[in-house]
């Protein structure tokens, strides 16, 4: 992926070097010592399969209050241009995502306020309550804020087997469209939606909201490269990869041996990559609307 020397976003708040954000993966601690990447990484899988807080598995919650330090609010930080290699090419991704999610929009009559993506390490104060990075990255509808510690992108390559910048770029737009989602009311419709379902029900809801990014997630790469032909030979494999990577009955099977599919809350792997495909080839978000069929 050609993205040096594209734009960067003027909508990124690094906060990487602030107080109250916590350590980075390697800094989480449990009694007096330290957490491994591998704990992280088996505390992820099973956060996102069982729908779990991935801290409380690995003993850091204990429903009790969090340090004094956690408990101040946040200030919110200036945008900022970072000067390392992996923010600056989140920074790219954003900025791309911008560009085209602003023009789609604007063909539709309609306004785009794009989100700020907040780089952080360990945990951060967010409008969702704490954010932590063994969660993943993940996007605040409270603040509009996309949320992400990079360390991610190791956890991705060492651990989930999906390595590679354009897979990176997708969770990136993947994030960023459930911004979009936001802006279209669509999340609103579902959150009020989901008072009245069962706990079934909510799973199959939330998978739909989440194949639907991953279609928007396509539909941003198909116009991304029709306006900067920057995509590379294999970039569209590794993001088709990663998709396939983080699939509810992959994580769970490497997780515990066995698939519970009334369980999945983002899709089965073979849905993500059908979803992101479909968005990817048709660039239109009119076809992403797994709200009338999620696929198969």
């Amino acid at each position: 992926m050609r993205w040096q020397g594209q734009r960067e976003s003027d909508n990124v708040e690094d906060v990487r070097g602030a107080g109250g954000g916590g350590g980075g993966m390697g800094g989480l601690r449990i009694g007096g010592g330290g957490l491994s990447l591998g704990g992280v990484v088996v505390a992820l899988v099973l956060g996102w399969v069982l729908g779990i807080n991935p801290l409380a598995l690995l003993g850091l919650v204990d429903g009790g209050s969090a340090p004094a330090q956690q408990q101040q609010q946040q200030r919110e930080a200036a945008p900022s241009h970072p000067t390392d290699e992996r923010a600056r090419f989140a920074s790219v991704v954003l900025a791309d995502t911008e560009d085209v999610w602003g023009a789609i929009m604007s063909r539709s009559n309609r306004a785009y306020t794009p989100p700020r993506m907040v780089l952080f390490r360990g945990q951060t104060r967010t409008a969702c309550g704490l954010g932590e990075a063994a969660a993943g990255p993940f996007y605040c509808p409270g603040d509009r804020k996309v949320y992400i510690d990079l360390a991610f992108f190791d956890v991705m390559a060492q651990r989930l087997g999906a390595p590679g910048d354009f897979a990176q770029a997708y969770v990136i737009a993947h994030e960023v469209a459930h911004h979009v989602q936001t802006e279209l009311g669509i999340t609103q419709r579902v959150d009020a939606q989901r008072q009245r379902l069962s706990q079934a029900q909510n799973n199959a809801m939330s998978v739909r909201l989440e194949l639907q990014a991953d279609c928007f997630a396509g539909v941003w790469a198909h116009h991304s490269q029709r306006g900067k032909n920057w995509l590379e030979a294999g970039d569209i494999e590794e993001a088709l990869h990663a998709a396939s990577q983080i699939g509810d009955d992959t994580l769970q099977r490497r997780s515990r041996g066995t698939v519970v599919p009334e369980s999945f809350t983002h899709g089965s792997s073979a849905q993500r990559v059908q979803w992101f495909k479909r968005g990817l080839q048709s660039g239109q978000p009119a076809q992403c609307n797994t709200f009338e069929t999620a696929g198969s």
